[in-house]
């Protein structure tokens, strides 16, 4: 995860297509990451969906995350898990899914630093702007990015929520070398494009 600075969240299907038909494209435009999230989803639903987006990652070399839950990780054979404040414990998600690169989520300078100090492969820090993908939670605003930035230092972490192109540099400035984006991605008339775009930002 280390090199990894483009981290994509995504349905199964995009606006453009399915997710599973585009991951190649995806891949060669700079998406470092996928994370398969689906929360309106039934469990045998997301094994349904994410078995193809699954293939697809391994066919590109590029990981492959699920969200929230380590059984459909394990079934799914996932590279990585994201966990966020409200779920398992992380040492418990070890044990169901040995080896798995762990993510989780933080919201607060204090969940900055306890991310830092535990036992996390990377963790995303925000929603640095208010987004429509997390409903009632306000955006922590670009001094929790500068926060993670001069205190997170060894630790892998990516800045999250609302960003895209228009303020991509304003959340680089603040210290961010690396990003998630959902929307930007997910509802562009050409994902790919839009991710060789960022991706190029970042470089």
């Amino acid at each position: 995860m280390w090199d990894a600075r483009l981290y994509l969240v995504a349905p199964a299907r995009l606006q453009a297509g399915r997710l599973a038909d585009m991951v190649d494209e995806l891949a060669a435009g700079g998406v470092d990451v996928i994370q398969l999230r689906e929360k309106e989803l039934e469990p045998k639903q997301v094994l349904e969906a994410g078995a193809p987006i699954a293939e697809a990652c391994r066919r590109a070399g590029i990981p492959f995350v699920i969200n929230d839950r380590p059984d459909i990780a394990l079934a799914l054979r996932a590279d990585g898990l994201h966990l966020g404040q409200d779920d398992i414990p992380p040492e418990i998600a070890r044990a169901i899914v040995p080896g798995i690169v762990l993510g989780g989520s933080t919201h607060s300078p204090e969940q900055v630093d306890q991310a830092a100090r535990e036992d996390w492969d990377y963790f995303a820090v925000g929603p640095v702007f208010e987004t429509p993908t997390k409903p009632g939670r306000p955006g922590t605003g670009l001094e929790l990015i500068r926060h993670a930035a001069g205190t997170a230092t060894s630790s892998v972490w990516f800045a999250i929520g609302g960003i895209d192109a228009s303020n991509l540099a304003d959340v680089m400035e603040a210290g961010a070398r690396r990003v998630v984006v959902v929307r930007a991605i997910t509802e562009a008339p050409d994902p790919p494009k839009a991710a060789a775009e960022l991706k190029q930002r970042l470089r």
